[in-house]
């Protein structure tokens, strides 16, 4: 039967959930478990896909088109597998399908409540989620105390009913305040939180989680043991580290995999082996050589706030390429809007080793991108394109090579004379609907590559390298066969393609076309270029960050790290 580990934080938001939740998914999985893990996320949007990126961080897209919470990622990023999109639950899903199923008639006329009908319909769908995994792992969002994260709670509660409390416990992640004027650690917030959880919900945590500037002492670790009436030993320490790939090998040090195995009653499959994640985390924290990368968005301020959360898996990809190179990336966020007004500011672009020009929506920025873009170009600055970064990519190009003045996609500038960017018919009906929530090219697509391409050499070279691990992982690249050529699976999330009347006029020009997705009805969407003699100039529609985790890097993030080096 599967068992459920329930986490919820507390005292804070942004406490850190997610990453202990996904570490410790981690250290199950190398105990030889099968894991998954679910987000519930309070909000009542459907998804995350009508959410700004400035407001809720990045959407993060799952191989079956899902547009869902960040988290997500990090669960996918350190346990290596594919994570559904049904495997994110919010308030938004759960009264739609309540009310869809009372207007169908389907509870046969009986008075549909609050209890038991939400709580059920959530239940329904973590024990889906569930089935068939040793463990799963669910994380509810937002805080204890929370209005809206009572149901869930609640319905955890119930969960425990159905199953059997050996079947389940609760993980509390909280965070330990640091006053300036006292310097003393206070656990009182975290004593509320836990008496908050218990009235609201009638749940005791099986396991504290201690997150505080430095690591727990014994003093509070005491305190927090007499008001919780648990085990000093399931009181855990997670003090603030370096990286966060550090953390399943700290809360290993505190053994808590071991724990959670005897709560259960259970023995491990396997011994666990970190040593290759432990390498790398140490090559993140001690690298032999450093680089300096700029990444141009938009999506990069607010108020006096940088943003960097919005391109949180960009930034997770350079980490990733960085630890398998021994080389430190540290990146820049460099604002668009700044490369628009002042020539200066696209000058001091020689300050990085290599430039990215992420996805992104919109005209915002749009001019200062392409500026950038063209920086990388003429002075033979690795550079590397994500979705929108390809098609301002292609933009540029095509007015300053292919001799096509006034270029543009007609996202930006809908009546431009050259639309070498522009939208497929299938979707301006959506768009004339205003159905805006997943009307994009959605999750996972195939492209065929061409074999004589610095985009196959280095889906070929990750190949090589790791070959029996990637053939053996569910969540790889997945470099295979396709109508007897090679292709490639990574994910999308966009409404604009490069118009197919340009495709000639590029390739005449000197731009190859290194990777193309066929459409069921033959029409041809190119997903990859490249300039053959440039250092690294290779960009992509798809969002290859999606796929990259600290063991398996993206290979187009390890070929661009790989270049900014030399």
């Amino acid at each position: 039967m599967t068992k459920y580990i329930i986490v919820a934080g507390g005292v804070i938001s942004g406490v850190g959930k997610g990453v202990s939740t996904a570490s410790i998914g981690k250290i199950l999985k190398e105990y030889g478990f099968s894991v998954t893990a679910i987000k519930i996320d309070p909000y009542i949007n459907y998804d995350a896909g009508t959410l700004r990126p400035t407001e809720h961080g990045e959407v993060w897209v799952t191989d079956d088109g899902g547009e869902i919470d960040q988290d997500l990622g990090n669960y996918e990023r350190f346990l290596e597998i594919d994570v559904p999109k049904k495997n994110n639950i919010t308030t938004g899903q759960i009264y739609k399908t309540v009310i869809d199923r009372e207007r169908k008639g389907e509870y046969l006329g009986k008075t549909v409540q609050f209890i038991p009908h939400i709580p059920d319909e959530v239940k329904r769908r973590i024990v889906d989620a569930g089935k068939g995994y040793d463990f799963a792992l669910v994380e509810i969002g937002g805080t204890v105390g929370d209005y809206e994260n009572v149901p869930f709670l609640f319905a955890m509660k119930s969960l425990e009913r159905d199953i059997g409390k050996e079947n389940i416990l609760y993980v509390l992640v909280t965070y330990l305040l640091i006053p300036r004027h006292t310097e003393e650690m206070k656990t009182k917030p975290t004593q509320q939180a836990i008496r908050m959880l218990a009235e609201s919900s009638g749940i005791f945590p099986d396991f504290i989680l201690c997150r505080a500037p430095i690591a727990l002492d014994e003093v509070r670790r005491k305190k927090i043991e007499v008001y919780a009436n648990i085990k000093s030993d399931y009181i855990i320490s997670e003090p603030d580290i370096d990286t966060i790939y550090r953390i399943p090998l700290d809360l290993e040090k505190e053994k808590i995999g071991e724990k959670i195995l005897d709560k259960f009653g259970l023995l491990e499959k396997k011994k666990a082996d970190f040593s290759k994640w432990e390498k790398l985390v140490n090559n993140i924290a001690s690298p032999l050589h450093r680089i300096k990368v700029g990444i141009v968005g938009k999506y990069v301020d607010s108020g006096e706030f940088m943003l960097s959360d919005s391109y949180i898996s960009v930034n997770q990809a350079l980490i990733h390429a960085g630890a398998n190179l021994d080389v430190k990336v540290e990146i820049e966020w460099v604002d668009a809007k700044k490369l628009e007004k002042d020539e200066f500011e696209v000058e001091r672009l020689t300050r990085f080793n290599g430039i990215i020009i992420p996805g992104g929506f919109g005209s915002s920025g749009v001019e200062g991108k392409i500026k950038a873009i063209k920086f990388c170009r003429e002075r033979n600055v690795p550079f590397l394109g994500l979705c929108y970064g390809m098609q301002l990519a292609l933009v540029e190009f095509a007015r300053n090579v292919c001799g096509l003045d006034g270029a543009n996609t007609s996202e930006v500038e809908e009546d431009t004379k050259y639309p070498v960017i522009d939208i497929l018919d299938e979707q301006k009906e959506v768009l004339r609907n205003h159905d805006y929530g997943a009307s994009m090219r959605l999750g996972s697509f195939a492209a065929i590559l061409d074999e004589n391409s610095i985009v196959y050499n280095l889906y070929n070279k990750r190949l090589e390298e790791d070959a029996q691990k990637i053939l053996n992982l569910k969540g790889s690249f997945r470099l295979g066969i396709l109508n007897s050529e090679k292709a490639v699976l990574e994910r999308h999330r966009h409404r604009y393609e490069v118009n197919p009347v340009f495709v000639d006029v590029f390739q005449d020009n000197g731009m190859r076309f290194s990777g193309w997705h066929i459409m069921t009805n033959g029409l041809k969407l190119m997903e990859f270029i490249e300039l053959p003699s440039h250092k690294y100039f290779v960009a992509t529609q798809a969002h290859p960050e999606f796929k990259s985790s600290l063991e398996n890097p993206a290979p187009l993030f390890f070929g661009f790290v790989k270049a900014c080096l030399e």
